[in-house]
């Protein structure tokens, strides 16, 4: 994507790799949509708490960033014992897997990565294959959210009036984002929309982030806030609903993403409005039987009970909100269940719910 930056737009993605520092180059997320700036992590547990401090996030971001992290660890191994290798391998795995537990893309980028590493016969070559490899998944998470775009650009028409959630844009991806990407698929061929950007309480990714997108590429939206939503699906304000994922169980068909998705979707049903889930293959989960299965991450109470923004005088600051001696509760995600998702999204097609399982080696299980 592009950003203005001094008056000049520059081409950016969310997660880069420095090979000669072995770091992690992320775009500062906490500070959006009031500064843009490129931070590096320097090792693979400073990157891994970038990820559970949402420095970056998002499902294919988180991936790709797991995915460098991982390659970044093994890369700091020093020696040429495979034993010791293997064993500090594991050691790295754990760490990033463990930073934010609902999303499943990290774990399925760093499956892909291990897999590839196993070809090479030396410790170096090892490194070498786990480094291409991480460039592999976030090109393919480029070229699958482009893909999503080709796929939904029908769905967009004059005069579209867009509900998203969250943020599910290219912040989200490497570039191009997931839900966002059949609007500015959209853009490019001519079409005029809105689009209500929810603003994802508590911690305002579609205020601060999605927002922030939209501004930067011109394209009308507004903000609102969540508890709006019905309001204006009620008086036929909205057409259609978009979001994006952190997991899709390929066996139910059931979403887990952003606290508040649920709300929408039977916000949208109950008004006969399409509800669509945009993901690339990487948030596909072919082995959990059951939304109850997915861990709900629970985050600060903080979050809830407060807000971050940018005071006057420039700098990053926390305002209470809530009664001062009251408590909050944080659940990061919820499960939409299959029967009120219009289709899922895909860089291969848009498919029913209940059509994952039928069409998995379309949707590349078997090359799993």
């Amino acid at each position: 994507m592009n950003v203005r930056i001094r008056g000049r737009l520059r081409a950016f993605r969310t997660v880069t790799f420095d090979a000669r520092r072995n770091a992690v180059r992320l775009i500062e997320q906490r500070w959006l949509p009031h500064r843009f700036e490129v931070v590096a992590t320097r090792d693979f547990r400073e990157t891994a708490a970038a990820i559970r401090e949402m420095t970056v996030r998002g499902a294919g971001a988180i991936g790709a960033t797991a995915a460098y992290g991982f390659a970044q660890g093994l890369r700091s191994f020093r020696g040429s014992d495979l034993a010791r290798f293997e064993t500090h391998a594991e050691r790295v795995f754990q760490v990033l897997a463990e930073a934010r537990p609902t999303a499943v893309d990290p774990v399925n980028a760093m499956l892909g990565v291990r897999n590839v590493v196993q070809g090479g016969r030396t410790v170096s070559e090892r490194q070498e294959l786990a480094l291409s490899a991480a460039e592999a998944f976030a090109d393919e998470d480029v070229r699958h959210c482009r893909e999503i775009g080709e796929q939904g650009c029908h769905l967009i028409r004059d005069g579209t009036r867009v509900l998203t959630h969250c943020n599910a844009g290219w912040l989200a991806f490497v570039d191009y984002g997931s839900a966002t990407a059949p609007l500015y698929a959209a853009q490019a061929a001519g079409r005029k929309f809105h689009v209500f950007c929810d603003e994802t309480r508590p911690r305002s990714q579609g205020a601060a982030l999605t927002a922030w997108e939209l501004a930067q590429q011109g394209v009308s939206h507004q903000v609102i806030a969540d508890n709006a939503a019905g309001h204006l699906m009620q008086r036929g304000e909205i057409d259609l609903v978009i979001v994006g994922a952190d997991r899709v169980l390929g066996r139910t068909g059931e979403v887990a993403n952003k606290i508040g998705t649920y709300t929408k979707a039977v916000l949208a049903r109950r008004h006969r409005l399409p509800f669509y889930v945009a993901i690339p293959l990487s948030t596909l989960d072919w082995n959990l039987k059951s939304g109850a299965e997915i861990p709900i991450e629970e985050r600060p109470d903080s979050e809830v009970l407060g807000a971050w923004g940018c005071a006057s005088d420039g700098k990053r600051t926390y305002v209470r909100v809530a009664n001062p001696t009251s408590g909050g509760r944080n659940p990061g995600f919820d499960v939409t269940p299959a029967e009120l998702i219009t289709g899922i999204l895909t860089p291969v097609g848009i498919f029913r719910p209940n059509e994952l399982w039928k069409k998995r080696v379309v949707l590349g299980h078997a090359a799993r």
